[in-house]
């Protein structure tokens, strides 16, 4: 039987920051198994949720978690990058709210038919979107060493990447490579012993590479994070939970883009000030991190940085 429970990161921080009002328009970006909509439709009484997730039986199993709410929301089978395009369908053109809780769900990784983790056997694939061509099964099979490398060392910021990418072209020269567990070994056998006990599992940072690449999760982060920051109402917040720190650094610099004045290096040169003034005001200075309890009670919030921006006018 599959297991359905997430535990939804610094919720209550999450939903405090959002700033939900009874009347407003919000945005779930990563809807998963519902737990911050869930948090979100609790909070609304006129108001409309959308929800957007690639993954099908996200939203199956969502559906029926919020059915049970007397609540206006619409889930949306969809990449989080197509946000505008999306909510422009439904004439929608601007949200009081919008938040993103990045990553992987609990339920996609102990699901051992979706092939994203590296502690069961089954097929190789890690697609989203199930009706996706692109799995990790191509990436790994068919992808030269160059491309292979550049994906563990950047995605995965794994200082080994060279000697797994060629132990992954020398393997499969000789046979395919079709399961989580051919993949994990040909990993322990590319890294010297002292990294195999350390306390994460030695397969994490490729398995966290490939996965990326295959959802193009960073790209479409970027891509969704400007156009949800056009989408935003006066006093609309952006409350965004990243997991790795390509991903904060995305947060990160997408927000600054809209803070800082464009004309900076100009006028630090001038005796003038600039008169710019920014629509945006980051509200996390530093990102929040999850308490030591959150972190005993579920230890994949670990890694967590939430990140707040809200337009100001």
């Amino acid at each position: 039987m599959k297991n359905l429970v997430h535990i939804p990161v610094m919720l209550d921080e999450t939903i405090t920051l959002l700033n939900v009002k009874p009347s407003g328009t919000y945005v779930d970006c990563t809807l998963g198994r519902a737990g911050h909509s869930k948090a979100i439709l609790e909070r609304l009484l006129t108001g409309k949720l959308y929800a957007f997730d690639l993954d099908q039986t996200a939203i199956n199993d969502s559906q029926l978690i919020l059915n049970k709410y007397d609540r206006d929301y619409l889930l949306i089978k969809n990449n989080f990058a197509n946000l505008t395009e999306e909510l422009r369908a439904r004439n929608i053109s601007k949200v009081d709210g919008i938040i993103y809780d990045l990553g992987i769900s609990s339920p996609q990784v102990d699901d051992e038919e979706r092939g994203f983790s590296y502690k069961t056997n089954s097929r190789l694939d890690m697609r989203m979107d199930q009706n996706q061509k692109l799995t990790a099964w191509d990436i790994v099979n068919t992808y030269s060493y160059q491309d292979l490398k550049d994906i563990i060392k950047t995605y995965g910021e794994e200082p080994f990447a060279a000697t797994i990418a060629k132990n992954i072209v020398n393997f499969r020269n000789k046979e395919t490579i079709d399961t989580t567990e051919q993949l994990t070994n040909i990993i322990k056998n590319s890294l010297p012993a002292k990294q195999k006990n350390k306390s994460h599992h030695p397969a994490k940072k490729t398995y966290q590479a490939i996965r990326i690449a295959v959802n193009d999760e960073l790209g479409s982060l970027k891509t969704s994070l400007v156009q949800a920051l056009k989408l935003l109402k006066p006093k609309g917040r952006i409350v965004v939970i990243s997991f790795h720190s390509l991903e904060d650094r995305i947060v990160k610099n997408v927000f600054l883009t809209v803070i800082k004045d464009p004309q900076y290096e100009v006028y630090a040169k001038l005796p003038i000030a600039s008169n710019w003034t920014s629509n945006y005001k980051i509200i996390t200075k530093k990102p929040i991190i999850p308490t030591e309890q959150e972190i005993r009670e579920n230890p994949r919030s670990r890694s967590a940085k939430l990140r707040v921006i809200e337009r100001v006018s």
